[in-house]
C-alpha cells in the first residue's frame, strides 16, 4: 500500500466530536494512524476504537507533548516506519499538506519538515494568534538560527534518525520549542513547507487561549539555550 512506512501521531484530547472524521480523512491517505487518547474525560476513546487507527491511552491527562512522545515511540516500534506525522486532533489540519510534507522527506531533501501558515499569505488566522506565533518566532534564538517562520505549528514530519533522538520532556503545549531547540542544536536538515490551517468554530474553541500563549512566550524566555 502507498505510504505504508509512514505513521501519523493523533495526540488526542477530549475530541469526540470531531476525532472519528478527522482519522478516517487521514487513513484515506496514510494507513498507519495511532491517536493517543490522553486522559479524555469525553468519549474521544470509543470513538478512536471505531475506527482502525491504533488506539493508546493515558489514564490521566499528561499534556500533548507526553501523548505525541508516547505517540512516536509506539510508531517507532512498528516494523518498516520510516516517517512520522504529527498531526492535530481538532481537524484543523490537511491531509493533503502532510502528503507533500512527507513526499520532501522521502525525496532526501530534508530529516525533518516543518509546517508554516506564514510562507505564504496567512489567510484565515486569527490576528491574536498571528501576534502571538509572530513574537514566539522573534523571541526564540533557535527558531531564528534555523530561519523558522512557524515555531509552533503543529504539523510535522521527521525522518526515522530524527524521531529516534526526540525526546520529549515538556508535557504541555511548550513542547513545540522544545523540539525546535531539538531540531536547532543537532546536524538535521530543516525545511519549512507552507499549509493551510482550517480555523472552524470548532477548532477556535479548542485553540491555545491567550493566557497559554503568553505562558509559551515565557517559557522560551526560560528554557531557548540558542
Amino acid at each position: 500500500m502507498a505510504n505504508e512506512d509512514v505513521w501519523v501521531v493523533i495526540p488526542v484530547f477530549n475530541e469526540d466530536r470531531v476525532i472519528a472524521d478527522v482519522v478516517e480523512r487521514v487513513r484515506e491517505t496514510f494507513p498507519n494512524v495511532v491517536c493517543v487518547d490522553d486522559g479524555s474525560a469525553d468519549q474521544s476513546a470509543s470513538r478512536i476504537a471505531g475506527t482502525r487507527a491504533h488506539l493508546v491511552r493515558h489514564p490521566i491527562n499528561l499534556g500533548q507533548g507526553a501523548a505525541l512522545q508516547t505517540g512516536l515511540s509506539y510508531a517507532l516500534a512498528r516494523p518498516g516506519a520510516k516517517y512520522f506525522v504529527t498531526f492535530d486532533a481538532d481537524g484543523q489540519h490537511q491531509t493533503s499538506d502532510a502528503e507533500r510534507m512527507v513526499e520532501v522527506a522521502r525525496s532526501g531533501a530534508a530529516d525533518a519538515v516543518l509546517g508554516s501558515r506564514f510562507l505564504e499569505q496567512a489567510q484565515g488566522v486569527p490576528w491574536l494568534k498571528r501576534a502571538v506565533l509572530r513574537t514566539a518566532v522573534a523571541m526564540s534564538r533557535t527558531a531564528r538560527k534555523l530561519k523558522l517562520t512557524d515555531a509552533h505549528n503543529g504539523l510535522r514530519v521527521f525522518t526515522r534518525p530524527v524521531a529516534e533522538r526526540l525526546h520529549i520532556t515538556m508535557n504541555g503545549m511548550a513542547h513545540a520549542s522544545e523540539i525546535v531547540a531539538f531540531l536547532a542544536h543537532g546536524d538535521f536538515r530543516i525545511q519549512e513547507v507552507p499549509v493551510t490551517i482550517l480555523y472552524t468554530d470548532y477548532s477556535k474553541t479548542k485553540g491555545q487561549s491567550l493566557v497559554n500563549g503568553v505562558n509559551i512566550l515565557f517559557d522560551i524566555s526560560l528554557r531557548d539555550r540558542g
